[in-house]
């Protein structure tokens, strides 16, 4: 009797464990913000992300500079004061007057010191007519880093979007897990409990009901984890989205049974739209202005200038009141060895040809992986689906079975374990989908469309 009324008690402290596990799911609950669909909580990323607002920032500066370029071929006015001191000695010939000069004692020619301060401010102006191809290139390699951090923002805010999709739509496996975790645990605790009224009354044994508390205790373990792991999820979410609540989610996991178009489609899409390759492009248009700057540093310059005297009463004997003209710059000899400088800017433009085109099959490689996964995943769900409503039927008659008699309690746990493990399968395929398809719009450039697969989608799946 004392071993019995030990056993007892060992399982009412168990059944209490249980029922505490139980109700941890609720209770992350109450520390919640407002649930956010999938749409609103991209919005909301945009809004809040500090890496989106770094690419912002970067493409305003770029924008910034490449209006600055607009202004080039005006004129450039400086206007200069020099305070001077200085010194000026003057000889005048006395010429035909000399003979006369020598009788009054004068000797010549006659000379004249002049030390004096004076005060000299200059208004210049000079007007760029041909610079060899510098401007319209300066111009046009400004134009081209703007296009390269347009691209790379557009990257940024695709790269966030997949991260955004693997953390919502992960939040909603999680939660799916702990609630699929849960039913096989309040089944099997269900399964123990008969399994002991039966012992009690002798229709079972002891290994019987031995083997239900190990499973029960198993099931408890993994319903134990998989709340860890939803805490986990949820801080992840949380933390994507810049809030210090957990953040429930609307919208379900998705499958939708048809193909998302052709693969040769995204793979177009991808060589055409991938915002890495943009990125490339950009570069290469800069690295080919880079050349056309080089060869212009060989060429001369034609310039028109102007010069114009503020403060008259202090000039120079030789200073001009104003003066324009026209003037030509080419430089004979460079300490910088311009053919180099050409040659390595050729070499800088290859370079960055080859790495578009590097870049153009690991993207196509993506596209194929990414479609092959999507493929893969869409087909497991599907599989999963007949799979289910067999271990359902399973279950049903492993526990009458086992109520009569002709079945041992063993097999009632495999028929439950085996409903749990594949409804979380189901689960996994469904979440495995969605990332692949986010994978395949971010590598073909697409990202924008995820919102519109999901909405066309012909299968939701979320917890209870």
């Amino acid at each position: 009797m004392g071993g019995i009324g030990k056993a007892s008690r060992y399982l009412q402290a168990r059944r209490r464990l249980c029922a505490c596990l139980l109700a941890l799911a609720p209770a992350s609950v109450a520390l919640a913000s407002p649930a956010l669909s999938f749409d609103e909580a991209q919005r909301r990323l945009e809004q809040v992300s500090d890496a989106l607002a770094a690419a912002d920032a970067a493409v305003r500066q770029r924008q910034d500079l490449q209006d600055a370029t607009r202004y080039l071929r005006l004129p450039e006015i400086t206007a200069e004061v020099r305070r001077l001191n200085f010194q000026k000695t003057i000889e005048v010939p006395l010429g035909p007057l000399e003979p006369l000069a020598q009788e009054f004692g004068i000797q010549g020619p006659l000379s004249r010191k002049y030390e004096d301060w004076r005060t000299r401010p200059v208004v210049s102006a000079v007007l760029p007519l041909y610079t060899g191809g510098q401007i319209p290139a300066a111009q046009r390699a400004a134009a081209a880093a703007t296009d390269q951090a347009s691209a790379e923002r557009e990257s940024e805010r695709q790269s966030l979007s997949v991260q955004l999709v693997q953390a919502y739509f992960g939040q909603q496996l999680a939660e799916m897990a702990a609630g699929i975790r849960k039913d096989t645990l309040a089944g099997l605790e269900r399964h123990l409990s008969d399994a002991a009224k039966l012992e009690r009354e002798g229709f079972a044994t002891r290994a019987q009901r031995l083997q239900a508390t190990v499973a029960r205790d198993k099931a408890a373990r993994e319903y134990q984890k998989a709340v860890n792991d939803l805490a986990i999820l949820q801080t992840a979410l949380a933390t994507l989205l810049r809030s210090e609540k957990v953040v429930p989610t609307l919208s379900p996991l998705f499958v939708n049974h048809r193909p998302p178009g052709r693969l040769v489609e995204f793979e177009d899409a991808a060589r055409a739209l991938h915002p890495q390759l943009n990125a490339l492009r950009a570069t290469a248009a800069q690295a080919e202005q880079g050349v056309a700057v080089q060869q212009a540093k060989l060429k001369p310059q034609v310039y028109l200038f102007g010069q114009y005297d503020l403060r008259r009463r202090d000039q120079l004997l030789d200073d001009a009141d104003w003066a324009v003209g026209i003037g030509m710059r080419y430089t004979l000899l460079s300490p910088q060895d311009r053919p180099r400088q050409v040659s390595a800017a050729r070499a800088q433009l290859q370079r960055a040809e080859a790495g578009i085109r590097e870049a153009e099959n690991q993207v196509v490689l993506g596209v194929r992986k990414a479609w092959y996964e999507l493929d893969t995943a869409r087909e497991q769900y599907r599989l999963l689906g007949s799979s289910i409503a067999q271990a359902q039927e399973n279950l049903r008659l492993q526990e009458l079975s086992y109520r009569e008699g002709q079945a041992t309690s063993l097999d009632v746990i495999d028929a439950r374990l085996a409903l749990g493990g594949a409804r979380v399968e189901r689960a996994q395929a469904a979440y495995q989908y969605d990332v692949a398809l986010a994978m395949l719009l971010e590598v073909s450039g697409q990202m924008h469309r995820y919102d519109e697969f999901r909405r066309r989608a012909d299968q939701t799946l979320a917890h209870d």
